[in-house]
């Protein structure tokens, strides 16, 4: 962890990826509940967000948000693409009547139409499908950079592929942050038992074929014996089932060079932190 004080103080530090591996094996023994409090002990009120595309993993982790009483406290973000299914968004405007969470949708510069007036259709191939994420979701992200310390997510282990090797702390490069993830080692029959016990509110087209949502333009139901991601870009049989949005989609993995620059304090409670 290197210190900057170059305004006569400790004010900062940079907290790389060992710091991170260490703590998060510590954490790795808790709940969901209790990583979600470690997170509001550890880092600032105000500096707090869960990232949330309204799937049945991410109402989970929003309905915590929520049985907690925790509304006040957390924000909660969605990406709008602009071209979401109608249910998607029918989904994230109960979660903010019903339970009361601080929905922030964040959007793309342009509107789809002006993008492909501009650009052309651009999911018709695997190299625009990747520049289409990027310009509608990677990108809408990237105005919270510098607003937070904290990003919850709900990803976990059970999901596969890279998903497999998701640790509960990682650095976010790209937007200075930690990455959470509280249900890092929820299994799926699990979160179907939550669901059921809870009455969350899910995304009703889970229940017409669709196990992942994505943009309306881009996901399609899948078949009884297909991958539950099957759906995604369908029509490019070559092209990744991510979007990359989340550091563990991507190729490169974190190596020891990567670090977030945090506060003084912030850092200082995840290095020391022992259960």
């Amino acid at each position: 962890m290197n210190l900057d004080s170059s305004r006569g103080s400790q004010t900062t530090s940079r907290v790389g990826v060992a710091v991170f591996k260490g703590t998060g094996s510590r954490l790795e023994s808790l709940s969901a509940d209790e990583i979600i409090h470690w997170t509001l002990d550890t880092f600032p009120i105000g500096k707090i967000a869960v990232l949330s595309a309204f799937q049945k993993a991410g109402c989970v982790l929003c309905h915590s948000i929520a049985r907690l009483g925790l509304q006040s406290r957390v924000d909660v973000l969605f990406v709008d693409t602009g071209v979401n299914f109608p249910e998607t968004i029918e989904t994230v405007d109960r979660y903010r009547t019903e339970y009361g969470l601080n929905v922030i949708a964040l959007h793309p510069e342009r509107t789809m139409a002006r993008q492909t007036a501009e650009e052309g259709v651009l999911y018709l191939s695997k190299e625009g499908q990747e520049r289409c994420c990027e310009l509608r979701k990677k990108d809408p992200l990237k105005q919270i950079r510098g607003r937070y310390e904290a990003l919850l997510s709900s990803l976990h282990r059970s999901d596969g592929g890279r998903r497999a090797k998701t640790p509960v702390l990682a650095p976010d490069i790209e937007l200075n942050l930690v990455r959470i993830h509280p249900l890092i080692s929820i299994t799926e029959e699990e979160i179907e038992a939550y669901i059921r016990q809870h009455g969350v509110i899910v995304n009703p087209l889970h229940d017409q074929g669709y196990p992942t949502v994505s943009c309306a333009r881009c996901t399609t139901p899948v078949l009884p014996g297909e991958d539950e991601r099957a759906g995604r870009w369908r029509h490019l049989e070559h092209a990744s089932q991510y979007c990359n949005i989340n550091p563990p989609d991507r190729a490169r993995g974190g190596d020891n060079s990567d670090f977030v620059e945090l506060s003084y304090e912030t850092a200082q409670k995840i290095e020391n932190y022992e259960i």
